[in-house]
């Protein structure tokens, strides 16, 4: 691993930052390390302080858990750096909703996130405006969702008035008045549902 200098008495009014990086299985071709010359560069030119890099190599985008990730968000509850610069949003979240909790956790733990291809600086207002839309399109995307779950389902009760959603139920008429039967004999609940192989709910409700 790269060994990175210790943070002197008269570097303390400088910026610590570290890079994250990924490359996924289907970046045929592409180099880690283009990333990481890319993002070094900016730290060069902003005169900050590189305190650490985390790459995952082979990792996709769906994948919520990495191991440098992981890495990074640990070291962010102690402080370790001030910001977190990457190449682009889609190299840091699996989708909009990983990538708005990987932000709003760095955010409460007073670490800013810096993207170079979006120009996202949660540091600066402009920043913060950008991550604020995002956020907002999230909520719509998820408050969308619920809504198209809840119309299909009123709609599927509509179309089939008779059928109940979930599994089948194994009662019947012979299964009831076994269940009747155990129920009367002070057999416990655990023990019918066994036996007639049927669910709690469905032996309260007989």
């Amino acid at each position: 691993r790269v060994l990175f200098r210790s943070v002197r008495m008269n570097d303390k009014t400088k910026k610590r930052v570290c890079l994250y990086c990924r490359i996924s299985t289907n970046d045929k071709g592409q180099d880690i390390n283009r990333q990481v010359n890319e993002l070094k560069e900016i730290v060069d030119n902003n005169g900050w302080i590189l305190t650490d890099i985390y790459t995952d190599e082979g990792f996709s985008r769906s994948t919520t858990t990495r191991p440098e990730l992981d890495r990074m968000m640990q070291d962010s509850f102690s402080k370790r750096f001030d910001m977190v610069i990457t190449l682009e949003l889609s190299r840091l979240g699996c989708n909009l909703k990983h990538m708005i909790e990987v932000v709003e956790t760095l955010k409460q733990r007073g670490v800013d996130l810096w993207v170079k291809n979006q120009m996202i600086d949660t540091s600066q207002v402009g920043g913060m405006l950008v991550y604020n839309i995002l956020n907002s399109i999230s909520s719509y995307e998820m408050e969308l969702t619920k809504q198209r779950v809840k119309s299909g389902l009123e709609n599927w009760k509509k179309k089939n008035p008779d059928l109940k959603l979930g599994r089948p139920s194994n009662l019947n008429y012979q299964t009831r008045q076994k269940i009747i039967e155990m129920k009367s004999q002070n057999i416990g609940m655990k023990k019918i549902s066994q036996i007639c192989k049927v669910g709690r709910k469905t032996i309260l409700e007989v």
